[in-house]
């Protein structure tokens, strides 16, 4: 099904074939989980190529794909394309690095002129068809969610003044593993104090004070697909500016949640948030989107910020994160995942969060 929906987009970017060099794309469409290989496909054939180390793999795990072993020539691609007649190659223009590009090149100008193919720059072919998940999609993603509310639900309660951020991060990523998880989706962030004002704070030796705000933000990936779950918590005491942060962002987050449907675009969406922190006085402490897809990879589309104008449909999975940050203070954000289902958002994630009922 994959593969024809694909090869039905051939037509309109007029192409008769296609490279795959993207590790996602090429899982998606072939099931292969090698950390080397390309898709060559075209309007009848699939072939999967790749190194000795993995034919047997390519063999199980693609079975509508020829597998094609790699050895030590350079020029397999050019020498491929003549032999499957293919005269229109789009390429992934995004993932091709430059010397890749100028190895195809110098290969495809040692053939006959009238043989040699054209490479044409493609942009989201594969994305687009990833977008709208299908149901084992959704379920492996819903594991992956589950590990990472299980994780937090399991360590947040034992988080103490005297603990460092680094601690508090290798305990999550260690449970996370133990529920199942196949590795974290991207390095956790855990952020104390000042810290909590910068969104992609690295884990350090701080140690938590008591009274802080603690961003954690976390993730695992399970058969492939990704979770991603950010909470904030204060260790004992919450304090006024605390409590006044956190509802704002709360209520902005809520607000999304509660009222984006399907038709509208991902800046439409942003909008709903954004307005409730931007009417508290804090619209520029919130300096990055509401949201993004989340699938094989832990950011995909659709996006949703404030130029995208992407439409949001049913089937779509991302998150709603909304944040304020302050500096010499600290943070707050507060990260859930949603599936648009009959034009409405359901909330995938149910980690506890403070000022929510969980009953």
């Amino acid at each position: 099904m994959r593969l024809e929906k694909l090869r039905s987009a051939f037509e309109q970017q007029n192409l008769d074939s296609i490279l795959i060099s993207s590790a996602d794309n090429r899982r998606f469409l072939a099931g292969f989980t090698g950390s080397a290989g390309y898709l060559v496909i075209t309007k009848s054939d699939a072939i999967l190529a790749t190194d000795f180390r993995y034919i047997e793999q390519a063999g199980r795990q693609s079975p509508d794909f020829r597998v094609h072993r790699l050895g030590g020539d350079p020029e397999w691609l050019p020498k491929l394309l003549v032999d499957l007649n293919a005269k229109r190659v789009g390429f992934e223009g995004s993932d091709v690095t430059f010397s890749q590009y100028q190895q195809i090149i110098s290969g495809i100008q040692k053939l006959p002129i009238d043989s040699r193919p054209e490479l044409i720059s493609t942009s989201g072919i594969i994305e687009n068809l990833r977008i709208v998940k299908e149901i084992p999609e959704i379920e492996s993603l819903q594991r992956a969610i589950d590990i990472g509310d299980q994780a937090f639900n399991t360590i947040g309660p034992n988080i103490e003044a005297g603990m460092t951020e680094r601690q508090i991060a290798w305990d999550l990523e260690k449970v996370m593993r133990d529920l199942g998880a196949d590795s974290v989706s991207f390095d956790l962030i855990v952020a104390a104090g000042p810290n909590a004002a910068l969104p992609h704070h690295r884990p350090s030796d701080r140690v938590v004070q008591e009274g802080e705000p603690v961003v954690i933000d976390m993730g695992a990936r399970f058969d492939g697909y990704c979770s991603d779950l950010t909470r904030t918590i204060c260790i004992g005491k919450e304090n006024e500016t605390f409590r006044r942060i956190y509802d704002i962002v709360l209520g902005a987050q809520l607000a999304a949640i509660n009222t984006v449907t399907t038709g509208i675009s991902g800046s439409d969406c942003d909008q709903l948030a954004r307005s409730v922190i931007e009417e508290s006085g804090y619209g520029d402490n919130f300096g990055h989107s509401l949201g993004h897809g989340v699938g094989l990879a832990v950011h995909e589309r659709p996006t949703v910020g404030p130029r995208s104008d992407e439409i949001l449909e049913n089937g779509m999975i991302f998150t709603i994160e909304p944040g304020i940050y302050i500096p010499g203070w600290g943070g707050v954000r507060i990260e859930d995942v949603v599936i648009l289902e009959n034009g409405y958002a359901r909330l995938l994630s149910h980690a506890r969060k403070l000022g929510v009922d969980h009953n």
